[in-house]
């Protein structure tokens, strides 16, 4: 069974999928203004087609799938997207992105059908900035959605909040003690300069030594550093004591995390990027609709990961992917 290793001895394990482009939310560092998904039915990855992507992957040594969006919920049939990806052979943990806007509806099902865990995003708890972040989003209906996946079982659970210097940054301590109340994670997150709309975004950057400090200050003594596993993300995380969360902080702009990447990313409308940070992509929806065998699809993802980029160029050329939207990729 060919592994998937590239070309710097990362072996790639983990496939994150975006199933739709849609989302219910605008937040301005994520999408553009103008932009609308010109995205047709036919043009999206099917239920098969999903299915036969992520056992070919299985079959290469991927265990985590982990399904984003746009904003995931919103696709037709999620649950049983869910099922199909968690019963394929090999594909140990199945976890979601989401801003759990939908998610009260759908946490007990998404369970049930091998969704173990989940990450959501909420960059505010104060209902006006939060609609006005999100362009619309209500903060309630995102905290009945967290209280409903603790209540389904799913765990851990990981609240993301980009972190916004004059937009956001006066409640990195209260997110936390949201989290703390709520007995689950909190990771902070650099805005990245992804499309138009990321590049703009960047006036209100906050590194990680900056969001550190505030995290430190807050919790003064009660942060012990957590040796991290092979499946988990690229944050920097620390226990909290005598709680059950957890705080981090995802640095992919100051301190990047490029010599681990474990991952490459599937849009909805089926190319393969092997970097959040370039624009190289493969078609593979073009090849499982061909009369591709697996193993010919296989040679093609070898060929691909071989192509993988050492690292993101966020710092030095971050016009590589102005014509991307991260919403597109799910970040």
């Amino acid at each position: 069974m060919p592994k998937l290793i590239d070309k710097f001895g990362r072996q790639i394990n983990y496939l994150r999928i975006s199933i739709t482009e849609h989302c219910n939310f605008r937040c301005f560092y994520c999408r553009d203004d103008a932009h609308v998904p010109d995205c047709k039915r036919e043009d999206i990855l099917s239920y098969e087609d999903i299915q036969r992507i992520v056992r070919i992957f299985a079959e290469m040594g991927v265990t985590k799938v982990r399904l984003t969006g746009g904003e995931p919920l919103l696709r037709r049939g999620i649950v049983k997207i869910a099922k199909l990806i968690s019963s394929t052979p090999g594909i140990t943990d199945v976890p979601l992105s989401t801003n759990a806007q939908l998610l009260e509806k759908f946490a007990g099902k998404l369970h049930e059908n091998g969704i173990n865990r989940t990450n959501i995003s909420i960059d505010s708890l104060i209902p006006e900035r939060f609609k006005e972040i999100t362009r619309g989003g209500d903060v309630a209906e995102v905290i009945k959605g967290i209280d409903a996946a603790i209540a389904a079982g799913m765990s851990p659970i990981k609240i993301n909040a980009v972190a916004m210097r004059g937009v956001n940054d006066d409640e990195i301590e209260s997110l936390i003690d949201f989290a703390i109340d709520k007995g689950i994670d909190i990771r902070f997150i650099e805005a990245m300069p992804i499309g138009a709309a990321g590049i703009e975004s960047q006036s209100q950057y906050m590194s990680e030594q900056e969001i550190l400090s505030r995290i430190n200050q807050h919790l003064e003594g009660r942060l012990t550093p957590i040796t991290p596993k092979k499946t988990d993300g690229p944050a920097s995380n620390y226990k909290i004591s005598n709680t059950n969360s957890t705080v981090g902080v995802i640095s992919a702009v100051s301190n990047h995390f490029c010599q681990t990447c474990n991952r490459v990313r599937l849009t909805a409308k089926g190319d393969l990027i092997l970097c959040l940070g370039q624009e190289d992509s493969i078609s593979l929806k073009d090849a499982v609709r061909s009369d591709l065998s697996d193993d010919k699809i296989k040679t093609m993802i070898i060929t691909a990961i071989n192509k993988k980029p050492e690292k993101h160029e966020f710092n030095t050329a971050i016009d590589n992917i102005s014509n991307r939207q991260m919403v597109e990729i799910g970040g």
